[in-house]
């Protein structure tokens, strides 16, 4: 199940960030009692185990974070938080939506590249450790 974030979701939400390589504690924080699309894929007792975090300008969104509890990985709930952005981001009159991965992380390049992600470019000392971004990008 896809749903938005609650502010309960909170602690739970922390817990799965903690299993990114590059953690973005405050953004989840901002996600949770901002504006930003924050969406949760959650097990059937509605617990989350998943979740993603995007913006929005008049144009185009950008998937800042995605994050799923490694014993639900491999599940389809990556695919599904990104096919729901679009969603919404579609009924937010976005036309392209970007995101930026680690050019080491294979698992999820490969899932962007099969949802119609294009690489379109690199960012330099993009991550905490010095090392670059790749940034992709598709149409809405």
């Amino acid at each position: 199940m896809i749903r938005p974030a609650r502010p309960d979701d909170r602690e739970r939400l922390r817990e799965v960030q903690t299993h990114l390589s590059e953690p973005n504690p405050a953004l989840l924080v901002y996600a949770i009692d901002g504006p930003p699309l924050t969406l949760v894929s959650a097990a059937p007792d509605d617990d989350p185990v998943g979740y993603l975090v995007a913006f929005h300008d008049e144009e185009a969104g950008y998937v800042a974070e995605i994050a799923v509890e490694p014993s639900h990985r491999r599940e389809g709930r990556a695919r599904r938080l990104l096919a729901a952005a679009f969603e919404r981001l579609r009924d937010a009159e976005c036309s392209r939506v970007r995101l930026a991965v680690h050019p080491e992380n294979d698992a999820a390049r490969a899932l962007y590249a099969s949802m119609g992600f294009e690489e379109v470019g690199r960012e330099t000392d993009y991550y905490d450790d010095g090392s670059e971004a790749i940034t992709m990008s598709r149409d809405l």
